[in-house]
């Protein structure tokens, strides 16, 4: 059989197998199983899954199976985007075990019976590494329908009205009535920006991120949340002489420290870096100072939790080793309790700053990125240089310059903000400390629009976000009730990966040109070739460089222009010649032509 392109959305249900051997029949065999469960050693109780692969892809994987393991069943619906040649959709069923899995054995449907879009529902044999039935024939029971990705009534078309709905299935539905500030930089000088003319005879004003963080943190009344992959107690957040603050020269520390000796309610869930101990190095390998901080607030009114990168309850020991040690808390939010537009001192609104700058030292800098001429300024007491060993202020830098985005949002989505935090406090935070909304319902104004729909400065919204059950409370337990709330279900755990969503869905819209910014820039491994390695062994799955060359592809046959740019830093940050970065530096030079 032939490879064929699956490009578009793939429904799919996994069933049921209809007979499955089991290896502990026996009396004794099961007796030893329940002491192996209980004692926590060998493999224990059957706990039987299935997954669905797309070649060397892993798109789905059901919830185990333990009490009727001779004929497990699921009832799993899967939404897949799909951009992966195969030639056949393989299901692989699987005991788990704390170590790893042991095969069971594989079901193929080929591909070409897909194609056509007709739905096929059908009983699969299940058959082992040679290929032949297993043991007491068993067949699982699968349905599948495959929706091009030409058959999307949005699919090169952009935005087609005001109408339009978001992205579809996930959590967080698209919000509307809100505004949004963007933000270019931490800071932005006086007459950096030409003057750009808006919609109405207005002109845009840029809008200068740590400025209007200090004053969000300082007029906070009732609450300040902080989530970061760092936050540093030391910075200051105002440092532009030309636009002094009242107040400004305090590090943002003992702004927090303040705010909370007033009343208000500081809240902070900072990543724990697991390798900030005494054997490497005090702050860590990737220099959080999470430590720091979190003896800085200890003994005072702050609530500073340190967050680790739990893993979730579907993985190996081994994953679960990986995904502790290697992973990391990226969410950078504030969320504050703010005053009214309308000046009602009665009333209090929410608002949230999300995007991509932390609150730490090495992160101010403004479009010029001056490498020197701030050190004796701006970057005197922040003289951040990862990159070179014997970089240092003494020896007259260079400091590492810094360029991200972020933004403010007021309305509807910010109350969506408000409630991430709450779900990630709940999961890791320890104390019940949050803020009860319920009392404060007579002055905090329920989520409700801040613009009207012909206004130049309404925004619909949308909240995307990378997390599992691991890092987030309240997530619906079975894989039924996930998928209706836009979740995805994994082994055990579920899982919203709408920001890989947003992602697919806004290449496949795109008409003229995409733009993209990335120092981590590579993906779509299951399309790698190379001698050297397997594809499978990356594991950086997600569809984004493949769905970059297929809408190229697309355009080139429609004989229409399209540009792509894809802007790279010299190198990701961290030292050169360190492994870690030679190795992102090799997959995106030699694996960009693969996809």
């Amino acid at each position: 059989m032939s490879e064929k392109l699956l490009h578009g959305n793939l429904h799919a249900t996994i069933y049921e197998v209809d007979k499955l051997h089991s290896g502990t029949g026996n009396f004794f065999g099961k007796l030893l199983a329940h002491v192996q469960e209980a004692i926590n050693v060998g493999e224990g109780l059957p706990k039987i899954y299935a997954s669905i692969d797309l070649e060397r892809a892993r798109v789905g994987k059901t919830r185990t199976i333990e009490n009727d393991i001779s004929n497990p069943r699921w009832y799993e619906s899967f939404h897949i985007y799909c951009a992966h040649p195969a030639t056949n959709v393989v299901f692989t069923v699987k005991d788990d075990n704390p170590i790893g899995a042991t095969l069971i054995g594989r079901a193929y449907l080929p591909v070409e019976d897909l194609v056509e879009g007709e739905e096929v529902d059908r009983w699969l044999e299940i058959l082992d590494e040679d290929m032949k039935p297993i043991k007491n024939n068993g067949k699982i029971h699968v349905k599948l329908q495959y929706f091009p990705v030409t058959k999307d009534r949005n699919w090169d078309r952009g935005i087609i009205s005001r109408k339009f709905p978001g992205v579809p299935y996930t959590f967080y539905p698209q919000r509307q009535g809100c505004k949004v500030f963007l933000y270019q930089d931490a800071h932005i000088p006086d007459g950096f920006v030409p003057q750009i003319p808006l919609a109405g005879g207005k002109y845009y004003e840029p809008h200068r991120c740590w400025e209007d963080v200090f004053d969000a943190i300082t007029n906070a009344k009732h609450m300040i949340y902080i989530t970061g992959w760092s936050v540093y107690t030391e910075i200051t957040l105002v440092r532009d002489s030309r636009r002094p603050k009242p107040g400004g020269d305090i590090t943002l520390g003992e702004l927090l420290k303040q705010k909370a000796s007033e009343g208000v309610r500081v809240n902070m869930l900072v990543w724990d870096d697991r390798t900030s101990v005494g054997l490497l190095k005090k702050d860590g390998l990737m220099g959080t100072h999470d430590e720091d901080t979190e003896k800085f607030f200890q003994g005072t009114e702050v609530n500073c939790v340190l967050c680790p990168r739990n893993p979730d309850d579907g993985g190996s020991f081994v994953q679960d080793l990986q995904i502790s040690t290697m992973f990391t808390h990226h969410q950078k939010i504030i969320v504050v309790d703010a005053a009214m537009p309308n000046g009602d001192p009665e009333k209090r609104r929410i608002v949230s700053f999300v995007g991509g700058i932390d609150l730490c030292d090495g992160r101010y800098d403004t479009p010029f990125h001056s490498l020197f001429r701030t050190l004796d300024t701006a970057h005197h007491d922040d003289f951040h240089q990862p990159n070179f060993g014997d970089g240092s202020i003494t020896k007259g830098g260079p400091r590492e310059p810094w360029h991200d985005i972020h933004s403010r949002l007021e309305g509807p989505i910010a109350w969506d903000v408000l409630f991430n935090f709450e779900q990630r406090w709940r999961r890791q935070g320890g104390k019940d400390v949050l803020v009860q909304l319920r009392d404060l319902e007579d002055v905090i104004i329920p989520p409700s629009p801040v613009t009207f729909p012909d206004d130049h400065e309404t925004w619909n919204v949308q909240l995307f976000r990378s997390i599992d059950g691991g890092a987030a409370f309240g997530f619906p337990d079975s894989p039924e009730d996930a998928t209706k709330v836009g979740l995805v279900s994994g082994k055990d755990n579920i899982i919203d990966r709408s920001i890989q969503d947003a992602y697919i869905n806004a290449i496949r819209r795109a008409k003229n040109y995409i733009y993209i910014e990335n120092q981590y820039f590579l993906g779509s491994s299951f399309n790698w070739s190379h001698d050297d390695i397997k594809p499978e062994d990356i594991n950086a799955l997600h569809l984004i460089p493949k769905e970059l060359s297929l809408k190229i592809v697309s355009k080139i046959n429609a004989g229409e222009r399209f540009t792509v740019y894809v802007v790279l830093p010299m190198w990701p940050e961290g030292i050169p010649e360190s492994a870690s970065v030679q190795a992102i530096l090799d997959w995106q030079k030699d694996h960009g032509h693969d996809v």
